[in-house]
């Protein structure tokens, strides 16, 4: 699967982490930056990673920033980008299972790397529950949502 990846520089240690982790599992690894601890700015680095994971470049996308919501509030501007802040992996078992998200946003500051890989493994290894007509109902509500009030990326 290919990875978009992109932090801040208070993001950036965990986020090495993270690709270590995944590379070493055969996934291909697209980093958007930074490429240090730098003080940077958040949506220079986000957001083509977005778009990475909105025009279907990359398969999913990993963001890390201090927090986490900075980057859940930049990802989830874009059309096609589903994007939540996970702190523990019961969340992100239900980020995956029950709304399809396509990006996961970690808190450097927030978790350790412990708790952040274990994170990152089981959304990774979730699947969408399709078949369950309330979550497919609720993802569809979103979309709706996004059709009304975002611009697809043709019309920008």
């Amino acid at each position: 699967m290919k990875i978009a990846f992109s932090s801040d520089h208070a993001g950036f240690a965990l986020k090495e982490e993270i690709k270590t982790l995944l590379a070493k599992e055969g996934h291909e690894i697209i980093d958007f930056g930074p490429y240090n601890e730098e003080p940077c700015d958040l949506s220079d680095y986000v957001y083509p990673a977005s778009l990475a994971v909105a025009e279907e470049k990359a398969d999913r996308g990993i963001f890390v920033d201090g927090v986490g919501y900075g980057s859940a509030m930049i990802a989830n501007k874009i059309y096609g980008v589903y994007a939540a802040v996970c702190q523990d992996p019961f969340c992100a078992k239900l980020a995956r299972s029950h709304s399809n998200t396509n990006v996961l946003c970690l808190g450097g500051k927030i978790i350790g790397s412990g708790i952040a890989l274990e994170i990152v493994n089981v959304w990774m290894s979730t699947d969408y529950l399709s078949h369950v007509e309330r979550y497919t109902n609720r993802v569809d509500k979103v979309k709706q949502i996004a059709e009304k009030h975002l611009k697809r990326l043709d019309e920008v």
